[in-house]
Parts: structure tokens; sequence; C-alpha cells
């Protein structure tokens, strides 16, 4: 699972029909280096099934491959992506390492 920003919303002309009731989300996946502010180049841009309703600039978490199609078992839904949880706040704790 990684941790994605939503910086967008995908429209589409036609869908599968399984796919009904929910939108497609551009997203960022975010680095260790991103989360905590060091951050230089973004990572490509991710497209991810959402049913909760997330909007532009919310983190959320993303399940990816096999897994998330999982949650819709025994359905299937043709997705690679799936937001799995929108996220209120990132608390990163980084190790005191002393050289």
């Amino acid at each position: 699972m990684r941790i994605g920003e939503v910086i967008g919303t995908v429209t589409l002309n036609r869908s599968h029909p399984s796919l009904v009731g929910a939108r497609f989300k551009l997203t960022v996946p975010l680095s260790l280096d991103d989360l905590t502010g060091r951050g230089e180049q973004p990572a490509e841009d991710l497209v991810v099934y959402d049913e909760l309703g997330a909007g532009v600039g919310c983190r959320i978490a993303i399940s990816e491959g096999r897994e998330a199609a999982m949650p819709f078992y025994p359905d299937s839904k043709p997705i690679d992506a799936y937001n799995a949880a929108i996220l209120d706040s990132v608390h990163i704790r980084l190790p005191n390492i002393d050289k």
C-alpha cells in the first residue's frame, strides 16, 4: 500500500458496467521524502478507482495490483489501483541515528 495525493479527476466517455457509482482519480504517489517536505521530483501519475469521494488535495492510501480488486470479491472489477482510505493526517517518526 502506498500514500498518494489526489491531483484531479478522470472523466470517461464509457466504462465497464461494474464501475458505475464511483470515480477515477488522478493521483501522485508520495515517497518518504515527499511526505517530509524534502521531495524534489514527483512520481509518475496514477489513476485510482475511488468509491470514497476523495477530493483534489486529499491524501489517500492506494492499494495496487491484485489486492486492489480483492475488496470486490466475489464480483470482479477491472481495476489495478484502489483508494482504500482517505487519510486525515500522516505522522512520520524518523529514527534517531547517532554517527
